[in-house]
């Protein structure tokens, strides 16, 4: 339970046999392949015995195969949108091979298929543009219905007809003052809130004056682009409209069809994914003329699959395989993190990954944060009944359907979660925010054990005591990391003398407020004073200036008021436990209040309501707190991080889970 091993695998094959091996690698899902085509110390051996690999641009598919993806996603989502049930008939998730996923598509029956739904798209979409264009012209004609010619038609050697638009507000006068010094004939065909829809005739002799008027009020001419009068410009718009809905009930009726085919356009995507990936990494592979050297990263639990797969997929002589331990400067620039952990703790890697990868050589806090958070969420959620509705939703997820692989985590970390909650639940006696019954049939029951009322101080002092064992550990890993690295004086200055100064201090408190022992106190007066002395010498053995190692001890003693903070931060313990139960309890009374009518009906929709958002608060709480005692109070006390994630050749797993070749029995949980 730490970060895997990690080793330098090189492959060599043929070039014919270069697509089978990657789609194996892919398969596998266990090799991060390297860039050799990038300059460094690592790589040095290709510019002496292949310089010439790199100049010559590669072969690449990767154009190609984007363009057919963006088809493919074309083609489905024209077909979902525009498909009656557009979430039926879709790809369900499921597990399959990289193998069987690729030989289920048949790519020369799959063309014809996608090129038909693409000329379906095609007409839908002329279609849909030709009725929109239609739609326009019918609803600007519908401005001009009232004008019984065509100005097109107009043919006249001594009048001048034109249309136009003028505002509301200055019709009136515009008219006016048109009447007033022209013979010019006004017809106002349509009124608007804000404008009117205006035609002139006038004498072409009186034209320059009428223009000087128009160009006053901002008349806005309108250029009549249809042979016809609206009227029956309008009947043809109807009749190729009503042609238009024929049409595209005909186009629909089709779409709906090949609603079955999303299945095969979604498989096909998949795919084509997979075969994106894999030309993505051939620029960083070393291309020979008639050979190619694939290099990369491969936890050493995996070294034993890979070669059995490939092995076993194209044959022991078609590829050489070695390994080889990591150099020194490839652990410092290179190396990628690669978190291994038992079933049960790998749900919690995401809460490292959140904060940050360990580096290489660091050590993996997963499994040492695991236990506290696990008992710190139990102890913020605290409720039988609302672990139930975790651990039951959590299993019937998993039951009902393949769920994404992030997905899946993240559900098995609340399945995980939900035992904790139900535990403390129990302690504090509550389901739902109701109390357990304190007798059954005659036979007195133990609960609470601890009262979220009565015993608040008690559970104060757990909710420290908690965090004070968890700091001590914490200080333990980080004196072990020192110890690890050969540096003994600061595994005691960073690590040990902090544990026995808060050892000692709280002996002192022990001693003198609990047991009134002398003795104790004494002891702890003795561990704590020596643990400090030690924090203040070892800072000025370590430094060349000894007038700067005092300064620098002096200033890290004086990190003991952190502590003391550290340790408060850990009272949100009793503090989010109690508040989420006595919400619920809140939300109980406020039902039982109601009359009995009111109650069995809209009562039961209601608590469902209440304690489903308060369920949902305390879930967000308790992760959300219990993530930052890890990373502020814990973390701080031994971890950097700083890797960088492990990223194998794999699949996007869109719709389904690629599973992996390996046979890991740590998956079986």
């Amino acid at each position: 339970m730490a970060v895997s091993k990690m080793e330098k695998v090189s492959i060599i094959l043929e070039k014919t046999q270069l697509e089978n091996v990657l789609q194996t690698l892919q398969g596998l899902q266990a090799i991060e392949v390297r860039d050799l085509s990038q300059k460094s110390a690592s790589n040095r051996w290709i510019e002496t015995y292949f310089s010439d690999a790199f100049n010559e641009k590669q072969e690449s598919k990767e154009e190609e195969l984007h363009y057919l993806l963006i088809k493919i996603e074309e083609a489905s989502l024209f077909i979902q949108r525009n498909s009656v049930n557009k979430k039926k008939n879709t790809l369900r998730r499921q597990e399959i091979s990289l193998k069987e996923l690729e030989q289920t598509f048949n790519e020369t029956q799959f063309s014809p298929l996608l090129e038909k739904i693409l000329t379906l798209k095609k007409e839908w979409e002329a279609l849909q543009e030709k009725k929109e264009a239609l739609l326009k012209k019918e609803n600007w004609l519908e401005n001009w219905r009232y004008l019984d010619i065509s100005p097109n038609e107009w043919l006249s050697s001594e009048t001048q007809l034109t249309l136009g638009i003028i505002r509301e507000a200055s019709r009136v006068d515009f008219i006016d003052m048109l009447r007033e010094k022209t013979e010019t004939h006004v017809e106002e065909l349509f009124h608007h809130p804000t404008e009117t829809y205006i035609g002139l005739l006038n004498l072409k002799t009186q034209q320059p004056l009428v223009e000087e008027i128009l160009t006053q009020f901002h008349f806005m001419k309108v250029d009549y682009p249809y042979n016809h009068a609206p009227k029956k410009e309008q009947a043809l718009v109807k009749e190729e409209l009503a042609f238009l809905s024929a049409k595209e009930k005909e186009l629909f009726t089709q779409i709906n069809n090949n609603h079955s085919l999303i299945r095969e356009l979604q498989w096909a995507e998949e795919v084509v994914l997979a075969h994106i990936e894999r030309e993505k990494i051939k620029h960083q592979l070393l291309q020979a003329k008639h050979l190619t050297i694939v290099q990369g990263w491969i936890a050493s639990e995996d070294k034993q699959p890979l070669t059995e797969f490939l092995s076993q997929e194209l044959g022991k002589q078609a590829v050489y395989i070695s390994f080889e331990a990591p150099t020194k400067e490839e652990i410092t620039t290179e190396i990628p993190t690669k978190l291994n952990n038992h079933p049960l703790i790998r749900p919690f890697e995401m809460l490292t990954e959140m904060y940050s990868l360990p580096k290489y050589e660091e050590i993996d806090p997963t499994p040492w944060m695991a236990p506290f958070y696990f008992v710190f969420f139990g102890m913020m959620v605290a409720d039988i009944g609302y672990g139930l509705v975790m651990l039951l939703g959590t299993l019937l997820f998993q039951k009902l359907q393949v769920l994404p692989k992030g997905t899946a985590r993240f559900v098995k970390f609340f399945q995980i979660l939900s035992i904790p909650t139900m535990l403390w639940g129990l302690v504090y006696s509550s389901f739902f925010g109701m109390a357990l019954p304190t007798e059954v049939f005659g036979i007195s029951l133990p609960f609470p054990l601890l009262s979220t009322t009565d015993d608040m101080e008690t559970i104060l002092i757990l909710s420290v005591v908690f965090g004070f064992i968890q700091i001590l550990v914490g200080l333990f890993i980080a004196g072990k990391e020192h110890i690890k690295k050969k540096e003994y004086l600061s595994a005691i200055s960073n690590g040990f003398s902090w544990q026995g100064i808060l050892i000692g201090l709280a002996l002192v408190a022990i001693g003198g407020l609990l047991l009134k022992s002398q003795a104790v106190l004494l002891t702890g007066s003795i561990i704590a004073g020596l643990s400090a002395l030690s924090i203040l010498v070892i800072p000025i053995i370590q430094s060349p200036s000894k007038l700067k190692g005092a300064a620098k001890g002096a200033y890290n003693l004086y990190g003991v008021t952190g502590y003391i903070g550290d340790l408060v931060s850990y009272t949100r313990l009793m503090a989010l436990g109690i508040s989420g139960g006595s919400i619920a309890s809140a939300f109980n009374l406020l039902v039982a209040f109601m009359p009995p009518v009111a109650r069995f009906t809209i009562g039961i929709l209601l608590i469902l309501v209440l304690h489903a958002l308060n369920l949902f608060l305390s879930l967000l709480g308790a992760y959300v707190h219990g993530a930052r005692l890890q990373y502020v109070e814990y973390f701080g006390k031994f971890y950097s991080g700083g890797g960088r994630p492990f990223r194998p050749l794999k699949t996007a797993e869109k719709y389904m889970n690629i599973e992996s070749k390996k046979k890991n029995q740590q998956e079986e949980f």
